[in-house]
């Protein structure tokens, strides 16, 4: 059987009697940087397009899968950003100048919106889900 990965955070599932004797470095990344970040992880996101999806990446490490996300920019105007289509709850601080809008992705990696944003103020930190 081959691994496959969960649909939330997209943490590797090894496939009964895969990687045997190798399967540690396997875990441990599944622990220290996949759970871990998405659990208490903080990473800072630069937007450089008035559209743009947080990386998402399958088994290693990404932007969409922080717990908190502090997000700048260079676009000198209002953004929007886009969350993988996955339930969960993110604290972002907007320490830009300008109004962030937080979107839920229809399909990872996509600018496509599925539902109303939530806008976030210049210089305020909200919790969304």
């Amino acid at each position: 059987m081959s691994s496959t990965y969960s649909p939330d955070l997209r943490i590797e599932l090894i496939g009964t009697g895969d990687q045997a004797g190798v399967w540690g470095s396997t875990t441990n990344t599944n622990l220290s940087t996949v759970l871990e970040s998405a659990i208490a992880g903080y990473t800072s996101v630069s937007v450089t397009s008035a559209s743009q999806a947080f990386t998402a990446n399958y088994g290693t490490a990404d932007q969409a899968r922080y717990a908190s996300i502090a997000l700048t920019t260079t676009t000198t105007a209002n953004f929007a950003v886009y969350a993988a289509p996955a339930p969960k709850q993110y604290v972002i601080y907007n320490a830009s100048s300008y109004v962030a809008t937080i979107y839920n992705s229809t399909v990872l990696g996509n600018t496509t919106a599925a539902g109303t944003g939530v806008a976030i103020p210049a210089g305020k930190i909200m919790t969304v889900w």
